[in-house]
């Protein structure tokens, strides 16, 4: 038997590592990375190693909230966009947490002003740990 978790099209996910508590996502597998949306990306050096500085809006209805992170590079990479854009990307390795599950994703930033929900869960994400119920949403983030 396995053990993956149902979960719906939306959820709740934390991102501990950012500061990010119930952080409303969707869940995309047609995504094979998960994105963020972010602001005012600057490439910085953390002890000499790269990382990437950013704002992230964690409430949705309140932008005028912002919190600054700050996270290791982990990659770069050419990224296309649901539009069918490319688009040059940079990727952040972080502590994820959603229901029972607490686990690493990589995370891509880039501006989502423009689509309903700041983050989206991709496959690369959910990999074995989880099964979708397309028809509900908050099945894992309520249940807890």
């Amino acid at each position: 038997m396995n053990d993956r978790t149902i979960i719906g099209h939306v959820e709740n996910i934390d991102l501990p590592e950012l500061g990010i508590f119930q952080l409303t996502v969707r869940v995309d597998t047609g995504a094979q990375t998960s994105s963020l949306h972010v602001d005012n990306i600057q490439r910085i050096a953390v002890k000499g190693k790269p990382a990437v500085s950013f704002d992230i809006h964690p409430e949705i209805h309140n932008v005028d909230k912002t919190v600054r992170c700050q996270a290791m590079l982990h990659d770069v990479r050419n990224i296309k966009s649901s539009n069918g854009q490319t688009e040059q990307r940079y990727v952040i390795k972080t502590a994820a947490l959603l229901g029972d599950h607490a686990w690493d994703i990589e995370i891509t930033l880039t501006d989502r002003s423009d689509m309903t929900y700041l983050m989206l869960l991709g496959r690369q994400a959910m990999s074995d740990r989880f099964y979708i119920d397309a028809a509900n949403a908050f099945v894992a983030s309520l249940s807890q």
